[in-house]
């Protein structure tokens, strides 16, 4: 075993010691040791009760007769750090989850991993790890939270930051927000829609490295606990077979995960966690296959925010595996590609059931025929940019505005606050790129104040940052090249005209070359970091790579 390196020979006597010291015996060291790394935390609604996710795992590898190790890993819940300075380090700590999965894995020979994250940055950040150091392993989630309910009607988080801007313009008073504070999070769990948790929760169970369920079982129910500890028996089978992550995340794998991406409507840093996870393998992720795959995949699942329906009902729907079976019926998915269950895909989704086909639209009979997100370029992002296409109104495929630009979130929403966005405006946000924010801050505050406002299908927004998975309307991140490496958008002047065409997966300056080459930039001092940004600032990567550390990029 992999862990004999820790426990055998007589130079191991002090290892020993130490592990006797823990309380473990010579027939325990006898077993495979598995380190199950936690991301618990009393702040994040989805991580407050992975403590019972925990144990239930430990006991499912204590009954498949290993030895349990938990550990932890930081966690950071992108909701609480919105909007402020905070936010600069929610994807950061991506790369810092995945290296400490790699250092507590080498440092103590653990012979197999099971993981828990829940939360946006944290479910591709443990994969990444796993990834990295390639021993089996197999991820069990949190789960998502329930829906709250106002006035008779289902809520989540996103109703609350879209009553934001609902106050702003005079729509409802301070005392309805201050209601929804209590109503909209019932309790634990990740984000009751399809945002970026919830995303990725479902998309680890396509890719193959965790069990069918993970993804849509609700955070307090009881079978969330019983796949938990089936995680804990099958992680030690794993071991006994030898089978390691890069058996189950190939590229057909990951294929299948953006087919799913595309049916689901997902959050548009799938795109960036994909691209980052493949980067560990040696794989890349070309931008044109994505766009073949959703010209291809049609959007099945009208999930929140753009849609009535929430994760919760996509799980008595059928799951994750009734959405590829779907799927499966035009060939969309390559069925033989492995799965931590021991399983081929193509298994698992022969004996899912879709239960109602409101939630799980026919394949023949989709929301829409075309998948939920899509890559754009340009000459503002010839690298590539990414919309959520399946929360844009149609009317809005084709959009012409004026430019209104900032420096910076916050100044944007400053602007956005004082009521200084007109009909007609594109909203532009740099220097929040992986480099110039520094950490590519979420734009959720902003897109979702104007939706409050009414102005959702009147403005634009573009920015070298990213999105909420909560986010809807008119509105493309993950510009590249970012303004503060040079890029377009660094050159964009107040009323510059600006075209986006999703139809043609284009978003475009309207100013003549002759006029941008009079044109300078300087980067704001402001932007400049120390400490762990800093570092980041100087070795993160373009988001068309997956905004990984340079020095990990294959």
């Amino acid at each position: 075993m992999r862990s004999d390196a820790i426990k055998k020979g007589i130079e191991r006597a002090p290892h020993r010691s130490l592990l006797k010291a823990l309380g473990i015996d010579d027939v325990e060291l006898e077993r495979p040791f598995i380190g199950v790394i936690n991301s618990y935390s009393e702040i994040i609604p989805g991580h407050a009760h992975l403590d019972r996710v925990v144990e239930a795992v430990k006991a499912g590898i204590m009954e498949a007769g290993g030895v349990p190790f938990e550990c932890e890993t930081m966690a950071i819940c992108d909701g609480i750090a919105m909007n402020h300075s905070g936010m600069g380090f929610s994807l950061p700590s991506r790369e810092l989850i995945a290296d400490s999965v790699e250092s507590l894995a080498e440092a103590y020979k653990f012979d197999g991993l099971v993981v828990i994250p829940n939360c946006d940055k944290i479910v591709p950040g443990m994969i990444m790890g796993l990834a990295r150091v390639n021993i089996p392993a197999i991820l069990v989630s949190g789960g998502p939270m329930m829906p709250g309910e106002v006035d008779g009607k289902r809520a989540d988080l996103n109703t609350i930051f879209e009553a934001v801007g609902a106050v702003v313009s005079g729509k409802k008073d301070m005392e309805y927000l201050r209601e929804l504070e209590y109503l909209v999070c019932p309790g634990c769990g990740s984000c009751a829609g399809m945002f970026t948790a919830n995303s990725m929760n479902c998309l680890s169970e396509a890719v193959g490295i965790a069990l069918p369920g993970n993804g849509t079982i609700p955070a307090v129910e009881a079978e969330r606990i019983r796949l938990a500890k089936s995680a804990g028996r099958e992680i030690i089978r794993l071991v006994r077979e030898g089978i390691t992550p890069d058996m189950i995340l190939t590229r057909s794998a990951f294929l299948n995960g953006i087919a799913l991406d595309m049916a689901l409507g997902c959050s548009t840093n799938t795109v960036l966690h994909l691209t980052a996870i493949a980067n560990e393998l040696g794989m890349g992720l070309d931008f044109d296959e994505i766009n073949s795959i959703a010209d291809k995949t049609p959007y099945l699942c009208h999930l929140s925010p753009v849609g009535p329906y929430y994760v919760v009902d996509l799980n008595k729907a059928g799951g994750v595996m009734a959405v590829l079976k779907e799927l499966n019926k035009k060939g969309l998915i390559n069925r033989d590609t492995l799965t931590v269950s021991g399983k081929k895909l193509g298994e698992l989704m022969d004996s899912a059931v879709v239960e109602d086909y409101n939630v799980i639209r026919p394949v023949d009979n989709p929301v829409r025929s075309t998948g939920g997100l899509s890559i754009l370029r340009g000459n503002l992002a010839p690298d590539g940019a990414v919309v959520k296409k399946s929360g844009v109104a149609e009317s809005l495929y084709r959009f012409v505005g004026k430019a209104k630009v900032f420096d910076g979130e916050e100044e944007a929403s400053r602007a956005i606050f004082d009521r200084k966005i007109e009909k007609g405006d594109v909203v532009v946000i740099r220097y929040e790129g992986p480099k110039g924010g520094p950490g590519m801050k979420e734009m959720l505050t902003p897109t979702s104040t104007l939706v409050g406002m009414g102005l959702d299908l009147d403005v634009a927004l573009i920015t070298d940052g990213r999105f909420s998975g909560a986010t809807r309307g008119l509105a493309i991140g993950h510009i590249s090249p970012e303004a503060w490496e040079g890029g377009p958008i660094a050159y964009v002047q107040d009323g510059d005209p600006i075209e986006i065409d999703l139809n043609k997966r284009e978003v475009n300056l309207l100013v003549d070359r002759e006029e941008l080459s009079r044109r300078t930039y300087t980067l704001p001092e402001t932007h400049k970091k120390k400490g762990y940004l800093g570092r980041y600032q100087r070795l993160v990567s373009s988001a068309s790579y997956g905004a990984v550390m340079e020095v990990n990029r294959r």
